[in-house]
């Protein structure tokens, strides 16, 4: 779903109701649309959300897949000959929804996530970016002082409306069959950009930064948990049922380090998420992420997703029942035959267990995929029975790990 350029390289619908337990946000100083749109009663909710809650009583597990819109697609590939530019792609409203929309018209997927970028938002705080075919994302000012964080402004949404539109007539096309889900880059994530002037391979700017300006990062994390914050509320006021933050670069950091530059602002976003949208569920996804998980718990989102580099049946006992989780066949199975994809999806699905579980790929789909893959890998998520996999079996509540 993410940007050829790698930027965000991880990367539902309910009927109309007039449900008190309403998923609209109660900031109103933000453009909100219609209460039907943001409303609907939990047994009217898509099967995707359900699980992310931790419901009992599901059949299955949904699935989606990160970057399941994109380049592995031939019509994705034939839309792009006709607009080669990333930024007219994920920046009109248009190409926003036919792009969001292959794979759902292709595979029928429990999610359908927005076509967009992390970086997206920059402009709309002040930073100006430009995606380059050999370098990908470039900023030509990095921001590295203190005169140039005071120079960011707040979130304008108004620079944003591609992004609301979009949801909003994805929101009616999807039609309450799966759901809608909207993303965001995590702060320390997006700030390895913006500190950087784009892809990196050390981090060796921003990683200084913790030591050398400390007080500068401070500011500048906050500023874009603010913004994030801000945004993931507009994405739910125009449609997303569920929001997932991208850590994609947390990987990178010592966890200690991870627990003081990135973790507080990923709990900034959440915190303020729970109170204005507390019907939303969350789910936080890191690259590399086996050396985080329980760190990652107490950040107060709802989902953890896992990377293929990370056992699930382990990561569910480090992470106990509590808290659901997303993932994780390994994107590479797509290329495998298509038995082995069917047994690798049923060994993590059994391994996560029959709750609080949404199937995923470990990371996003890759390059060259088979299409024809893709839709096994849908196919065989929509035959399975909880029931059936787990007949006879006594299901344990697991605490997580000390």
């Amino acid at each position: 779903m993410m940007s050829p350029s790698a930027a965000a390289a991880f990367l539902a619908t309910a009927p109309a109701s007039s449900s008190p337990t309403s998923t609209h946000c109660r900031r109103r100083r933000l453009p909100v649309i219609s209460a039907s749109l943001a409303s609907s009663s939990s047994s009217e909710e898509p099967l995707l959300v359900r699980a992310a809650r931790g419901e009992d009583g599901l059949p299955r597990p949904p699935a989606w897949m990160m970057r399941q819109a994109g380049r592995y697609m031939a019509a994705y590939q034939a839309l792009a000959k006709r607009h080669p530019s990333f930024r007219e792609r994920s920046e009109t409203t248009d190409l926003i929804v036919d792009i969001t929309l292959q794979p759902w018209r292709a595979f029928a997927p429990d999610g359908v996530i927005l076509f967009s970028d992390i970086l997206t938002p920059l402009p709309a705080i002040g930073v100006p970016f430009d995606i380059s075919d050999s370098k990908g994302p470039v900023i030509q000012s990095p921001v590295r002082s203190e005169e140039q964080v005071r120079e960011l402004t707040p979130i304008d949404l108004e620079k944003l409306r591609f992004v609301g539109e979009s949801l909003k007539i994805l929101r009616s096309e999807i039609d309450g069959k799966a759901a809608l889900l909207g993303f965001v880059g995590a702060p320390w994530t997006i700030a390895t950009y913006v500190v950087e002037g784009g892809m990196t391979n050390t981090y060796t700017n921003i990683k200084s930064m913790c030591h050398t300006a400390p007080n500068v990062l401070r500011g500048l994390l906050s500023h874009l948990a603010e913004a994030i914050s801000d945004y993931i509320v507009y994405q739910v006021n125009s449609g997303a049922q569920c929001i997932q933050i991208f850590d994609s670069w947390g990987g990178q950091l010592p966890p200690h380090v991870w627990e003081q530059w990135s973790k507080p602002y990923i709990k900034q976003i959440v915190n303020k998420i729970k109170i204005e949208c507390p019907h939303v569920p969350l789910v936080l996804y890191i690259n590399g992420n086996g050396g985080l998980l329980e760190r990652m718990t107490d950040t107060g989102v709802d989902v953890i997703g896992l990377d293929w580099t990370v056992d699930m049946a382990d990561g569910r006992r480090r992470l106990g029942n509590g808290i659901s989780v997303q993932g994780n066949v390994d994107p590479a199975y797509l290329f495998s035959p298509l038995p082995v994809l069917t047994d690798e999806i049923h060994r993590v699905v059994k391994s996560a267990g029959p709750k609080g579980h949404i199937l995923n790929l470990g990371h996003g789909v890759l390059v060259k995929t088979p299409e024809e893959a893709v839709a096994h890998f849908f196919d065989v998520t929509r035959s399975l029975r909880y029931d059936t996999l787990f007949q006879g079996c006594v299901t344990k509540e697991l605490e997580p790990a000390a």
